[in-house]
């Protein structure tokens, strides 16, 4: 558009300063200086309304940063008030939470404390049965009368000069704690054969303590490491069958099945690591269990919710 108006100029300037002849132009020029005049008034006209669209762009644009401005003051405003509640909310959470983990560590030490101090009464509770029970078989044997000696045979008497044996009650010949601490410390030593007869002379006298599952336990284990597994599971056995529920019986489980695989009796063992499972699910021997099912062929059960314990026959 500008550069037709410059070209409309310079033809203007040229008939403006033409020769007389040339000013009696043709009808087409006549009509090219009214299209030249008409233009220029086009471009006036558009010039004046774009700097009016310019003025009131530069209001709007004004507008907006002033906008703007209000924004960010209300946004810093906002956040200022944010951060204070944060403080606030800090300042009253805080110094409850740390007297309530002061409170909560005294507390845990004192848990501690009386775990301990069960623990340590158990162990005396242990030992005053194990006095009480030396204490019973001692009344036991001075309650027992003396047997009757002997009737003479054939009208002869005994001219030996000895006296009568006299058939007494079964005596203890030591205590039930130097026994059992005895036949382990032969156990660990390797003394096999004197650590089983120490722990069946445990169970012959003192098989109603709280350390007979140990020593039965024991037991079945001597013979399992000297590779008699027919007898080691029956000796496992026996720790299932006379205490149904003591502190080995999870082992005595395991190591029954194991010693049932070494003899070939295969099925037997499925079933014992498949107890174990379902009374002990999510502990150590359990996850040995399922290794021992899964080399066996079989596939490890699900836990039931509730441990039910198996009938025995």
């Amino acid at each position: 558009m500008f550069r037709r108006l410059l070209v409309s100029g310079m033809v203007a300037a040229a008939m403006a300063f033409a020769p007389p002849a040339l000013a009696a132009a043709s009808k087409e020029i006549q009509e090219l200086q009214r299209d030249v005049a008409l233009l220029q008034e086009q471009v006036k006209q558009l010039q004046q309304a774009q700097d009016k669209n310019f003025t009131a762009l530069t209001v709007l644009t004004q507008q907006a940063v002033d906008a703007a401005n209000r924004a960010n003051t209300a946004v810093a405003v906002i956040q200022s008030s944010f951060q204070q509640n944060i403080q606030q909310q800090q300042e009253k959470v805080v110094a409850p939470v740390v007297g309530l983990s002061s409170r909560m560590s005294g507390l845990s030490d004192d848990l501690h404390s009386v775990t301990q101090a069960v623990s340590d009464l158990a162990s005396q509770i242990s030992k005053i049965q194990s006095q009480l029970t030396d204490l019973s078989n001692a009344v036991k044997v001075m309650a027992a009368p003396p047997a009757p000696p002997p009737a003479p045979t054939g009208g002869t008497t005994d001219t030996s000069g000895g006296a009568p044996a006299i058939m007494g009650a079964t005596v203890p010949p030591i205590s039930s704690d130097a026994l059992y601490t005895n036949s382990g410390r032969d156990r660990e030593a390797g003394n096999y054969d004197l650590a089983l007869q120490e722990y069946n002379d445990y169970l012959k006298y003192y098989g109603n303590t709280d350390l007979a599952p140990n020593a039965q336990f024991y037991i079945a284990t001597i013979h399992y490491g000297q590779g008699l597994y027919q007898k080691a599971a029956g000796e496992f056995d026996l720790v299932l069958e006379k205490y149904p529920e003591n502190p080995k019986t999870e082992e005595a489980l395991y190591y029954k099945g194991l010693s049932l695989v070494k003899v070939g009796q295969k099925t037997q063992a499925g079933e014992e690591f498949k107890e174990l499972i379902n009374r002990y699910p999510r502990t150590d021997r359990a996850t040995q269990a399922c290794s021992q099912l899964q080399a066996l062929g079989y596939r490890c059960p699900t836990p039931a919710a509730k441990s039910t314990k198996k009938k025995r026959e």
